[in-house]
């Protein structure tokens, strides 16, 4: 049975020093690899320091390294994508590695990277930031500074706290991650180092199996280094235009539309239906019956008024909020909508409550009411939102 192909793609731009010793270096690495038949791909954007010539010399004299020259200098993200499709193409690759020239990725963690493939994970990422991992101690604050919070702020923007380091270049990830990510990552905005944090954002939202290895990343002995100012501000301006875009075309924003309207219709129907003689009377029965103060004309109303909202909320959240979710065979929405209400049961009796409660206290003049009917509807929301993302509307998987 043949091995599976596991290719390190190293990128290049007058990188001819670096390559000189890493290539052998590799290749002393992949003799301890038994289960893996191992290649190096070098892309060399048309280096003028005869990158491409060292390369193509180490061609001549080992069948498992190869070229990939003569592209024009269009960032990192451009070469890796242009390497990946030779990889995995006419170089038939299971797996490949995204690993710098200059030697800051140490080549020994390659056998740990692969056998986290072996145990089933489909995207592997060194990583500075967990136990054994390290950055440069003679680093300046600012690098550290930069590096260490930058990343937290991917973190938290990205609400995603497993992953512990999301601009390294240390990584390797199989041909299915790529078949499903490749072809979205021709977005200009990827061409320079926002490509690593988008390229493994799309890969988590897709759901494939995520590990790390902690790897001491270090500093380049030979060479110039390519960063530049453009390093923090690409991947900050993508980070939040990537949740922002999320955000309003996500279902969060729209169930919050969605809810607005049903608090128009529960607000304005509370101050009507409080307003009808039957409601005042039913009230008064209620609370001579059952002793309970708190159901006042306000419970009464606001309890009327829910049900109204989430009739409303119903037909809008099946149609709008989870569109791609949406149940439209008769069939099958009476029966989501019996749910639905039933679901919605624990938001009625929280809002009818807490307007009922909080008015009983502050008293039923409008701004009490109103304030009272902000606060619960806030609380019910949050309640709702659970409900119906996970079982009314669940997503199919």
């Amino acid at each position: 049975m043949a091995l599976q192909r596991a290719i390190i793609i190293i990128p290049t731009y007058n990188e001819k020093e670096n390559i000189e010793k890493l290539v052998p270096t590799l290749q002393d690495v992949f003799a301890s690899i038994k289960n893996w038949d191992m290649h190096i791909l070098i892309v060399d954007d048309s280096s003028p320091d005869g990158t491409g010539e060292t390369a193509t010399a180490f061609t001549k004299k080992n069948k498992n390294v190869h070229t990939l020259l003569g592209g024009d200098k269009k960032g990192l993200g451009a070469a890796y994508l242009r390497g990946m499709k030779e990889a995995f193409g006419s170089l038939h690759a299971d797996v490949i590695f995204e690993f710098d020239a200059d030697f800051s990725h140490d080549p020994q963690k390659i056998p740990e990277f692969l056998r986290k493939i072996d145990a089933g994970s489909d995207f592997v990422i060194g990583s500075r930031y967990i136990k054994g991992g390290s950055i440069p101690q003679d680093w300046g604050w600012n690098r550290k500074f930069l590096s260490v919070v930058g990343n937290l702020v991917i973190t938290v923007v990205f609400t995603d706290f497993r992953i512990h380091d999301w601009t390294g270049g240390y990584r390797a990830f199989t041909k299915k991650v790529y078949d499903s990510v490749g072809s979205e990552m021709s977005d200009p905005r990827f061409s320079g180092y926002a490509f690593q944090t988008g390229f493994l954002y799309k890969a988590v939202r897709k759901g494939f199996k995520v590990s790390e290895v902690p790897f001491d990343f270090v500093d380049r002995k030979l060479g110039k280094s390519k960063l530049g100012n453009e390093y923090i501000k690409n991947i900050l301006v993508y980070i939040f235009t990537t949740r922002f875009d999320e955000f309003i075309h996500g279902h969060v924003f729209k169930f919050a539309i969605v809810g607005f309207i049903g608090f128009i219709i529960s607000v304005a129907g509370s101050f009507l239906f409080a307003a009808v003689p039957a409601v005042q009377l039913l009230s008064a029965n209620l609370i001579q019956s059952t002793g309970f103060q708190f159901l006042n004309s306000s419970f009464v109303a606001t309890a009327l008024a829910t049900e109204c909202a989430i009739i409303s909320n119903f037909i809008l959240n099946n149609f709008f909020t989870f569109a791609d979710r949406k149940v439209i065979s008769a069939k099958n929405a009476l029966p989501k909508f019996a749910q639905f209400n039933f679901g919605s049961l624990g938001a009625l009796i929280i809002s009818s409550v807490v307007v009922g409660v909080g008015t009983s206290i502050t008293g039923e003049h409008a701004i009490s009411k109103l304030f009272w009917l902000v606060v619960a509807t806030a609380m019910a929301m949050v309640v709702n939102y659970v409900i119906y993302s996970k079982f009314i509307w669940r997503k199919n998987k």
